[in-house]
């Protein structure tokens, strides 16, 4: 089996490996990088949280099913409107980051949210105040890139590749039985 026929026809479980990756980066960056996220970064996290819902329902189907023929195409176009909305979110942080257009007045809202026990605790002075992280902020760097002008990038080639996986030639499919 070739690797264009592998990959378009179980897209949906690449999609769920690389979309559980990508959280996990997101969380190590978070716990051991200490990188804290802004609202932003939060809503780019449930763009892959709902890819990993999609991919995963997708995947499962195909695998009890007995498909051979792979997992749904409507997955796979479910997973391109999914990882290009990933693809507008991040590329509008982005695009916020390098100031070439104003964020929402939400963005400046921290990461973390205020609950009624931290900010009960922060009044009886034993808490710590909580760090408020500005979506225009760039705390990381790879090659000139935000971590949301990266995201950007990747969302958008998951969503071209998505189409792809959806649109795969009947010669790609496995015949019915």
């Amino acid at each position: 089996m070739s690797l264009y026929r592998l990959l378009t026809r179980w897209w949906t479980a690449f999609a769920l490996a690389i979309s559980l990756a990508m959280l996990g980066f997101a969380h190590f960056s978070e716990r051991v990088l200490g990188l804290a996220p802004c609202n932003l970064c939060l809503k780019q996290r449930d763009v892959y949280w709902g890819a990993v819902a999609i991919a995963l329902i997708a995947t499962l189907w195909a695998l009890i099913s007995g498909s051979r023929r792979g997992s749904p195409r409507i997955a796979a176009f479910l997973l391109a409107a999914v990882f290009a909305t990933g693809a507008i979110t991040a590329g509008f942080h982005a695009g916020g980051e390098m100031k070439w257009w104003e964020l929402p007045a939400l963005c400046a809202g921290g990461g973390a949210g205020a609950d009624l026990e931290s900010l009960t605790s922060l009044a009886l002075g034993v808490g710590e105040p909580q760090r408020i992280v500005m979506c225009d902020a760039v705390t990381w760097r790879f090659l000139g890139l935000s971590m949301a002008g990266w995201n950007a990038l990747i969302s958008a080639a998951l969503a071209g590749f998505s189409l792809i996986a959806a649109k795969r030639p009947k010669d790609a499919r496995a015949p019915r039985n």
